[in-house]
């Protein structure tokens, strides 16, 4: 793998893993069209998700060091007794991040062998994409919600985010579609909707780190793999603020013509 195709995939990496367009339907619709794998090994997957992991840390890095730091003080024998388990807010929220992984931790052990079918046929993918679109052109509809997330408004996302592991439907898309419509207000959905993928992607890089150490460590070159590591971070972190400007303008919904187009496309293509 050369500098010039890192960089495109990381690139590749970066956009869809935050636009609500759905990456891992992209990848299987590519698959399908040039009819090869197009993952150039299991280093350089573990190197871009690494650089999403980061684009998410960065830009959220003031919320995030906020909610650790009260977390571990709420941890502390004197948090403990002061009782901030159930009294801080920042503490509450991690919490409700945890629960919120329960539904797709669930969903990825189950039901890992079907998901992987439905990767394989690209039809069910477009069809995917189609039920993506009109998810996120609903939000359209949607009025000025002005709640905060809660233990049920998280889990309700946190259903969605299992669905989304179906390739086709976006986790971003599916995620902030539903807590808009469950009343969580704009500002506060893209948050947790990100906030609550870290876990997932630290998860998924694990996974990949454990898939190396039983089956060997697959040597690229490292010119390559920073390439598309700085390529996934750029793009991951400018695609998340691109996302929240249009969010806040209320224009989440145009994303949904772009997957109505790839979806319909996909079908006519493949059937």
């Amino acid at each position: 793998m050369d500098l010039l195709q890192a960089i495109l995939l990381g690139i590749l990496q970066g956009i869809t893993e935050f636009l609500p367009v759905s990456s891992s339907g992209h990848l299987a619709l590519a698959r399908a069209l040039v009819g090869r794998e197009l993952v150039p090994g299991i280093t350089f997957e573990i190197v871009v998700h690494f650089g999403s992991f980061c684009s998410i840390a960065f830009y959220f890095r003031e919320r995030l060091f906020a909610i650790l730091k009260d977390l571990f003080t709420s941890l502390t024998p004197s948090g403990i007794k002061a009782g901030r388990l159930r009294t801080d807010g920042n503490t509450r929220y991690s919490f409700i991040i945890l629960l919120s992984m329960i539904p797709a931790m669930l969903v990825g052990f189950t039901l890992k062998d079907q998901v992987e079918e439905i990767f394989m046929n690209p039809v069910m993918v477009s069809g995917m994409l189609l039920v993506t679109g009109t998810l996120l052109f609903s939000t359209k509809f949607v009025k000025h919600p002005k709640n905060e997330v809660d233990v049920k408004r998280g889990l309700i996302m946190g259903v969605a985010q299992a669905f989304a592991i179906l390739p086709g439907i976006s986790r971003s898309g599916s995620t902030i579609s539903v807590g808009l419509f469950s009343g969580v207000k704009r500002e506060s959905v893209a948050d947790f909707s990100f906030l609550m993928v870290l876990p997932v992607l630290a998860g998924a890089m694990l996974l990949e780190l454990l898939e190396i150490a039983q089956n060997g460590i697959e040597y690229g070159a490292v010119l390559a793999l920073i390439g598309g590591f700085v390529a996934s971070f750029t793009s991951g972190y400018l695609s998340l603020k691109y996302l929240i400007i249009l969010l806040r303008k209320d224009k989440f919904y145009l994303f949904s013509f772009y997957c109505w187009a790839v979806g319909i496309a996909g079908l006519i293509y493949f059937i």
